[in-house]
């Protein structure tokens, strides 16, 4: 891996929850954190109402640019194909060999482009993926995340094993990932030391 930039996808009714432990904390490991929205000059709103300016526009966003490409939640994945923009973009980096992470609603994107279908995975529900229709159900995992390949997935639950995951993926928090993920998942006070030995 070349690249120290992770991107991270910006679209109106985003789940503001489920991507911060992982976009924080690699900030924190040295990593480059840029949104990328449809338009870079157009603002996009959190469900939260939360106004983010993206930093690029998606038809800007190149694989070999990137080490990640992270795919939040948003109702608008389940209010028609606005967002499908973004699962092709996930098609191109995976394609690349560059890894996405998706959680909730974004895993239905993902469904919908027949990303799903061969690789293993979860998200917020199996009945949930299998009312896009795809040929994946077989591959879903009940488990808080899944990592298959170059592909993260989690439920909209799982903001802290999502981003564990993802830190395993690129390398970061190397012996510390255990303690970390046992601090904020667990609220385990032994963990905080461990951490920052």
């Amino acid at each position: 891996m070349t690249s120290r930039t992770v991107h991270l996808a910006v679209y109106d009714t985003l789940a503001d929850w489920e991507t911060g432990h992982a976009t924080a904390w690699l900030a924190r490991a040295g990593f480059t954190v840029r949104t990328v929205g449809i338009d870079a000059g157009k603002p996009v709103t959190t469900i939260a109402g939360i106004r983010i300016l993206p930093d690029l526009a998606l038809d800007e966003l190149r694989p070999e640019d990137s080490a990640l490409l992270i795919l939040p939640g948003a109702e608008k994945y389940d209010e028609g194909d606005e967002l499908a923009p973004f699962t092709a973009a996930a098609r191109a980096f995976l394609d690349a060999g560059v890894p996405v992470a998706a959680i909730c609603g974004a895993t239905a994107g993902l469904a919908r482009e027949g990303l799903l279908d061969d690789r293993a995975h979860t998200g917020a529900a199996s009945f949930y993926l299998a009312a896009t229709g795809y040929a994946g159900g077989e591959r879903y995992v009940e488990a808080d995340a899944v990592t298959d390949g170059d592909l993260v997935t989690a439920g909209p639950t799982e903001p802290v094993a999502f981003a564990r995951e993802i830190f395993a993926l690129l390398g970061a928090y190397e012996g510390k990932r255990d303690a970390w993920y046992r601090l904020f998942h667990d609220s385990d006070p032994a963990a905080f030391a461990e951490l920052n030995e």
